[in-house]
């Protein structure tokens, strides 16, 4: 413990600016966030707080009618950014404080990857719902006690996967294939590079014992996107395969991986990689293809580089009618008033569970299966 305490507060000192980053476009988009919601739904806390995603979480939540109301982390680096941004947010002083409070209904969490599922069920057998970063669960074994558990207590385990339900473009794409101006929809290619700066990480970012590996971890997006925009339920991974091509002095960590998979409702495609260049103005150009009988819809999710687009949130839409392209920017974010809801009436609009774990499923099974890519460059 003392190993991964160590880097953890390594990792989160190295990747503070980006952090802080987040959580300062996130407070300009919504201003009353770090206050304290006057009609709150629900009473929510956080446990774990090593990724910047837990800004984003937390925020949504809030959004959605949630009052934050304490939390726990071991670093006092993390706490004290935490509660700068949330001033009236009471620390306290051990996980066992928040999983026997009785008026906490919800606890988030971003944790290191490892240690996410066994959180989760022990915030289920506290008669408690769940909403962890992705991802959530790292092997297929402690998938297989989450749905033990999730089955016995009937709590609610979810995971977020930010890069659909908290891009305004990857929203909006959803709304328009309702509609059906793309006809149905018959594949997904999604693209999730980011960038990687080996000096800034920890000993355990380059262990998958840690992080579970390249599709477990950043490919979980794009299953999550493959199942939600072709409305498939049942779904299998026809191939994968994986690759260190460019880090042997680190030979457990993987800089890229892609998938085939197949479903009931479509077909899907992955990439993932660790290539994203110093020169490119952000963490990542991740892109959505949709592709449907009608037409096909383009999600430039953090940066148009054709274009003097500012910022994310970007849709192109080509149909039968017109080529058109979309600024997302000014669009909502309905997963955090959902997930409120869902919490407080036991249903499930913002995600199904099955949904949830399918997607989880099919990348630990890619991940696991996948064959190893021997190239040297």
């Amino acid at each position: 413990m003392d190993f991964l305490s160590l880097n953890r507060r390594q990792f989160i000192k190295n990747s503070s600016k980006a952090a802080a980053g987040m959580a300062l476009t996130a407070s300009l988009a919504h201003p009353d966030i770090t206050t304290t919601p006057k009609a709150a739904k629900l009473r929510f806390s956080v446990i774990g707080i090593n990724h910047g995603h837990i800004y984003g979480m937390t925020d949504a939540v809030t959004r959605g009618g949630g009052q934050l109301v304490s939390f726990y982390a071991k670093e006092a680096d993390l706490a004290a950014a935490f509660v700068k941004k949330y001033p009236f947010v009471k620390q306290v002083k051990s996980e066992k404080e928040i999983l026997e409070d009785n008026s906490i209904q919800l606890i988030l969490s971003s944790g290191i990857p490892v240690d996410r599922a066994p959180l989760g069920i022990e915030v289920m057998k506290h008669g408690k719902d769940y909403l962890v970063d992705k991802p959530g669960i790292i092997t297929l074994e402690q998938l297989a006690e989450v749905r033990k558990v999730q089955k016995e207590t009937k709590r609610i385990y979810s995971i977020m996967y930010s890069e659909r339900l908290e891009n305004k473009a990857t929203v909006r794409a959803g709304e328009m294939i309702k509609e059906g101006v793309i006809g149905n929809v018959i594949q997904t290619i999604g693209l999730g590079p980011h960038r990687m700066s080996p000096a800034s990480r920890p000993a355990w970012f380059f262990d998958k014992k840690y992080y579970g590996g390249i599709i477990t971890d950043i490919g979980s997006h794009q299953f999550d996107q493959f199942l939600f925009f072709t409305g498939s339920t049942v779904a299998e991974v026809v191939c994968s395969q994986i690759a260190n091509v460019h880090f042997p002095q680190y030979p457990e960590f993987e800089d890229f991986g892609d998938v085939m998979m197949k479903g009931n409702q479509g077909a899907g495609y992955l990439r993932v990689d660790w290539f994203t260049p110093d020169g490119l103005n952000s963490w990542g150009d991740g892109r959505l293809t949709i592709l449907g009988t009608e037409g096909y819809i383009e999600i430039r999710k953090n940066i148009d580089i054709a274009t003097d687009h500012p910022g994310g949130s970007h849709l192109y839409l080509v149909n039968q009618k017109e080529t058109r392209y979309i600024d997302c920017s000014k669009g909502t974010l309905p997963f955090g008033g959902q997930f409120v809801d869902d919490v407080l009436n036991r249903t499930e609009t913002a995600m199904t569970q099955e949904h949830c774990f399918l997607a989880t499923e099919l990348a630990l099974k890619a991940q696991k299966y996948a064959s190893r890519l021997n190239v040297r460059k």
